[in-house]
């Protein structure tokens, strides 16, 4: 390169340097702060100060000199592929900021810092009423963006591809039938037991806090750059790889939500912490899609997190720091609890098997909304009908139902299928892995999980966004995106367990 060019290389690592520091701030630190720190009275004056960071981030994606240097290196290295990869991460963020206008954009980062109150609120007193205005707002608003972005067959398709780079409806109309006939079909043979359930003790959150604690240092999760904090709603923000705050949510009538809310956010946790540092500056220092980082989150919390060999170390912490309400509980005990099929209302307890269908109702229910087949004041009812339908449960309180998710209040709309992608995803990552690795995670331990990490970090964490999901899988796996993988793990699981 010559010396003019790695100039102006330096100047457009400078501008994305800027940029970062705006979008850690913005979706990392002040947003951690917000949902774990902030007393409820602050939101006003928050919502201002994070309207601003937004405007901040659309100037600096509008800047003439940032496209300028983007076209220079776009027809003059197109063939790096650092730079191409940085160059398409630079063109999808500035061209889905900058097709909206300023003002509406700033309103719309003003607006979702409201509406998540308002759904919070609205989720305590059960009251879908409270929220039905925001979210009618914030579905104009998605339904304007999907025009300024553009698609080709369905505005949906704007969204999800805002989240999934390539990912259109026409790839879910191929992978849901057979997702959606396995889960339903495997669900009406499983002979549902019946548990009894006894009366215990409330578990205190610092305990909780600590047993989680314990498992993240357990699978790779490195604490000199990361903390675990406590709110409504898990999550993993990363401010950069040296500075990953994951947050879990606890119940205090049992320990198992949280372990597993745990095991799902350290995943992601992993990964952020095991991108390349040198690729700040290029705004390939961040995970490459929602659904590849949601794949990790899966295979730590499920195909690792609920195997049997893994059961027998969780067992061990669970009996340190819980001696006397769990002493009499086994191995067998522990990796039948973890593996139950039990239709559930809340996604989020939702076992591997209905939380195919938990996903599946939210990808037609956000597609027909936005496709004005639906209207947001049916939503409780649609929402009840479908659960009825598909999982043979009936919601009767709106918090445990339409209400129960942050995301469409949060302006995650078209994330929902990320979901379902990140189990297909982790299915191909595991099979690849157990190919190379001669099945590791048949004999899970607290070495081979170190394995495990090592293999996920040099094939898929360490690149960051230079690859797309399509990319890796296709390195890997050498084969196109499928589902056969997935389906094949939890169909050998459930076979074993319910000897169906």
């Amino acid at each position: 390169m010559r010396e003019s060019d790695i100039k102006k290389l330096n100047e457009l690592h400078t501008l994305l340097r800027e940029i970062e520091y705006i979008k850690y701030t913005l979706n990392g630190l002040l947003y951690w702060d917000k949902i774990t720190k902030m007393p409820r009275g602050g939101i006003y004056y928050r919502s201002e100060v994070m309207a601003h960071f937004g405007e901040e981030l659309y100037k600096k994606f509008s800047s003439s000199k940032l496209h300028k240097l983007v076209d220079y290196f776009e027809k003059n290295y197109g063939d790096d592929i650092k730079i191409n990869s940085m160059i398409r991460r630079i063109k999808r963020n500035y061209i889905y900021v900058n097709q909206i206008p300023k003002k509406i954009y700033k309103e719309y980062i003003s607006h979702i810092s409201m509406s998540e109150m308002a759904w919070q609120e609205a989720k305590e007193k059960n009251d879908f009423s409270i929220f039905a205005p925001y979210l009618e707002k914030i579905i104009c608003y998605f339904k304007e963006f999907a025009e300024y972005w553009g698609y080709k067959n369905d505005p949906y398709d704007a969204l999800i591809e805002y989240y999934e780079d390539g990912i259109t409806t026409e790839l879910f109309d191929k992978l849901i039938p057979d997702l959606k006939k396995f889960a339903m079909e495997t669900l009406k043979r499983i002979d549902l037991p019946k548990e009894n359930k006894k009366q215990r003790k409330e578990f205190s959150f610092e305990k909780q806090k600590e047993l989680s604690e314990k498992l993240l240092k357990i699978i790779g999760f490195d604490f000199q750059y990361g903390r675990v904090d406590i709110s409504e709603h898990p999550t993993t923000l990363a401010n950069s790889p040296q500075d990953v705050r994951v947050v879990t949510t606890f119940s205090k009538e049992e320990i198992f939500k949280g372990i597993y809310n745990t095991l799902h956010i350290g995943g992601k946790g992993i990964y952020e912490q095991d991108i390349d540092i040198n690729l700040l500056g290029t705004l390939l220092g961040e995970v490459s899609t929602f659904a590849l980082e949601e794949a990790e989150a899966k295979i730590y919390e499920s195909i690792i997190g609920k195997d049997k060999n893994f059961c027998k170390l969780l067992l061990r912490e669970i009996k340190n720091i819980f001696p006397k309400e769990y002493k009499d509980m086994t191995l067998e005990d522990i990796y039948k609890k973890v593996n139950k099929i039990e239709p559930s209302f809340i996604r989020i307890d939702a076992d591997e098997l209905t939380s195919i269908l938990h996903i599946i109702i939210r990808y037609e229910i956000e597609r027909d909304l936005i496709n004005n087949k639906i209207a947001v004041k049916d939503l409780p009812d649609i929402w009840r009908s479908k659960y009825k339908e598909y999982l043979k449960i009936e919601p009767t309180e709106d918090s445990k139902g339409v209400l129960q998710d942050i995301h469409w209040a949060a302006g995650y709309f078209g994330y929902f299928p990320s979901y379902l992608l990140s189990g297909i995803y982790a299915g191909q990552i595991v099979a690849s892995m157990n190919r190379e690795l001669k099945n590791i995670t048949e004999n899970i331990d607290e070495e081979n999980l170190k394995e495990i990490h090592r293999w996920l970090k040099e094939n898929i964490h360490r690149h960051g966004a230079v690859y797309t999901p399509k990319e890796l899988i296709m390195n890997i796996s050498k084969e196109e995106i499928n589902s056969k993988y997935y389906i094949e793990y939890l169909r050998k699981k459930y076979i074993e367990l319910y000897k169906i």
